[in-house]
């Protein structure tokens, strides 16, 4: 449903938005509001590109109910994005020359005579001004109300099956107050319906892998099912553990020591003290110390139904894991929003840069980005400019359905990795062997095709497309001037002649065929819950990995924070052992594992499922050599975290 609602990207082995507003600078300083009258000024993209003449079912009723945030700009908007560009660029002389949350506010923040001007605005308007942050107004009232402030009717329109309220025409704010405001969010598509406070759900269902299992890549090979691609083929990897994963990105003697990681998720797991704790005990990583892992949570929860918030449990779990498995002195805070929608999600966000909870920001959801809309883009690239101005960086998976094709019917990347203020961060599947030695990465794209009947043969080899790393083209951002020189023209000029952002940056394992093994409480058959572990996959997985490299990076570098990293790691492209140059096709011949499930994806009661998965096949996207839009730049090599050791 969303336009605004937010989606897990975990891929467990069971098979598992918002464009910039164009500006000056292509990394989307907000557009100057062009004149709708000499009293108002209009908020470039407020209008919902789907709210059209022929979608339109007619005029909301008057007394209808509206909640709105207005976001301030601050005093200085276009001087936040120029900072920020120049603080996170290795060849800018402010490079690395942070300022203070207090100092952000002082030089960028809303004065105390703009809040009240568009207050007075608001509630001369009849609306209620509910709440005031730092960052956003946040009214409620009627309909006519909303009409009066914004300069537009609000009319009922059909998208898809479903019919929503969004402005009859782009809003608009009075002269006075236009230089305050960055944008106005609420007035269209997002469900104003009121809510209460909920409880959360228990855990999920136990989800279990039946095996036989590969402990590293190739250690079991499935001699008795059919051969692909010429030759017999290894077992899926039980799922990989810290170990393994720090050796395959070039760990070396790094933990994360002094460095803080924050992981934003929505709602929170009972049981993630626990989990992460046991999880550490039985697989070799260190133990958690005291206070080494914080929980920053809302007062209360909304919408668990909707979002399916036990499923957002696993989220969290894998994202904790997989950040101390391989950065396991690194500080992590985890900030659960109340709800998968964005003003939620955005809130958690901005906890973490008002209050500078950490210098590094792992995000493993999103949306595709047909559902964004710019004002919501606004909202977002500033709370990242706000941070990145701080040295904070923000890592974002990709997505997991490829070029999404097969998910929507429209080819298009995922949201909010597809801002240029953000690390967008792509998958791989991953080989790592005997003794933890690196073999090989291919983009994470996975095909299926299940055994026949007498188990002779592959049914329709190599079979259809399951999942894969997100990645392509947006329709929407424009080229950032980090990817130029980069990234092709055939990929960056594929939706315009002017350029565009391409997904992702940076990528790391993903496929959930060769996965991280995560431990978590879960709800059995018998109704107990208990700890139990699985392989999970995804670019859920990919984020909190690089998060977690950075994590070492930033120790390599002094302690001194990375920021807004896209800058320094396109620098970085080409020199010697600092990326894998990540192919679809690294030995040559065709790739495959073969899997063993439960039929009822918990014991085998009800048979198993026995599957072949190609690896390297990801829809219409290719990992090619170079950058590619499945891989980026490539995955970190033993050389990368060292680069950013200071000499």
């Amino acid at each position: 449903m969303r336009s605004n609602r937010a989606k897990v990207r975990a891929s467990v082995s069971m098979a598992a938005t918002l464009p910039m507003i164009a500006g000056a600078l292509a990394l989307g300083i907000p557009a100057a509001h062009a004149a709708d009258s000499p009293a108002r000024d209009t908020l470039k993209g407020t209008k919902p590109t789907w709210a059209t003449a022929k979608a339109d079912k007619g005029a909301t009723s008057n007394s209808a109910q509206v909640k709105a945030r207005v976001y301030l700009a601050g005093r200085n908007a276009n001087g936040l994005a120029a900072y920020a560009k120049a603080v996170s660029d290795p060849s800018s002389p402010l490079y690395g020359k942070y300022l203070s949350a207090k100092q952000v506010q002082a030089r960028f923040g809303a004065t105390a005579a703009q809040v009240k001007a568009v207050k007075s605005w608001l509630t001369a308007s009849g609306l209620k001004v509910t709440e005031v942050t730092q960052h956003y107004i946040a009214v409620s009232g009627d309909v006519s109300a909303a009409e009066q402030a914004f300069g537009t009717q609000l009319h009922n329109y059909a998208k898809g099956s479903k019919t929503y309220r969004a402005p009859e025409k782009t809003a608009s704010v009075p002269a006075a107050v236009s230089s305050s405001i960055l944008t106005v969010t609420g007035l269209d598509s997002a469900p104003h319906k009121a809510s209460h406070d909920d409880t959360l759900p228990p855990p999920d269902a136990v989800f279990k892998n039946a095996g036989p299992f590969s402990s590293y890549y190739g250690s079991n090979t499935a001699t008795t099912l059919p051969s692909a691609y010429g030759s017999k083929i290894p077992y899926a990897i039980k799922g990989y553990t810290g170990k393994q994963l720090r050796a395959a990105y070039g760990a070396g003697e790094y933990t994360g020591k002094k460095v803080r990681v924050a992981i934003t998720d929505a709602y929170a797991s009972p049981t993630i003290a626990f989990d992460a704790g046991t999880y550490a005990q039985k697989n070799g990583d260190a133990a958690w110390k005291t206070s080494q892992l914080h929980q920053v949570l809302p007062g209360a929860y909304t919408k668990t139904e909707e979002c399916g918030a036990a499923g957002w449990y696993g989220e969290e779990t894998l994202d904790v894991e997989a950040v101390h498995a391989v950065a396991p002195n690194a500080d992590v805070t985890y900030v659960g929003a109340a709800s998968c929608y964005d003003d939620d999600l955005l809130d958690s966000l901005s906890k973490v840069v008002d209050n500078h909870l950490a210098d590094i920001v792992s995000n493993s959801w999103g949306d595709i980005e047909a559902n964004q809309t710019p004002d919501l883009a606004a909202a977002y690239d500033q709370v990242f400019q706000l941070g990145a101005v701080q040295g904070i960086g923000f890592y974002f998976s990709s997505g997991d359905n490829g070029d999404e094709v097969a998910n929507t019917g429209t080819k298009q990347v995922d949201t909010p990795a597809n801002s240029a203020w953000v690390t967008a961060v792509g998958g791989t599947s991953l080989a790592v062997g005997k003794g933890d030695k690196y073999l090989w990465e291919t983009g994470w794209g996975t095909e299926k095709a299940t055994l026949s009947a007498d188990g002779k043969s592959w049914t329709s080899f190599p079979g259809a497309f399951t999942s894969g790393a997100g990645g392509g083209t947006s329709a929407t951002v424009a080229e950032p001037y980090y990817q130029k020189g980069v990234v092709p023209d055939s990929l960056a000029k594929a939706n315009s002649a002017t350029g565009n952002r391409v997904v992702p940056d940076i990528s790391a394992i993903a496929d959930p065929n060769t996965g991280f093994l995560v431990g978590q409480t879960q709800t059995f058959p018998d109704g107990s819950q208990q700890y139990s572990e699985y392989r999970i996959g995804g670019t859920s997985l990919a984020a909190p990995t690089i998060a977690a490299v950075q994590a070492l990076a930033q120790e390599a570098a002094g302690g001194k924070a990375l920021g807004f990293a896209n800058p320094s790691i396109y620098a970085k492209y080409g020199k010697k052992g600092v990326f894998h140059d990540v192919t679809d096709n690294p030995t040559g011949s065709g790739l495959a594992v073969a899997r063993v499930d439960f039929a009822n994806a918990y014991d085998a009661t009800n048979g198993l499922l026995t599957s072949v998965r190609s690896l390297g096949k990801d829809s219409s996207l290719s990992a090619v050599k170079g950058y590619d839009d499945v891989t980026g730049v490539g995955s970190p090599a033993g050389g990368y975290v060292e680069s950013y050791r200071r000499h």
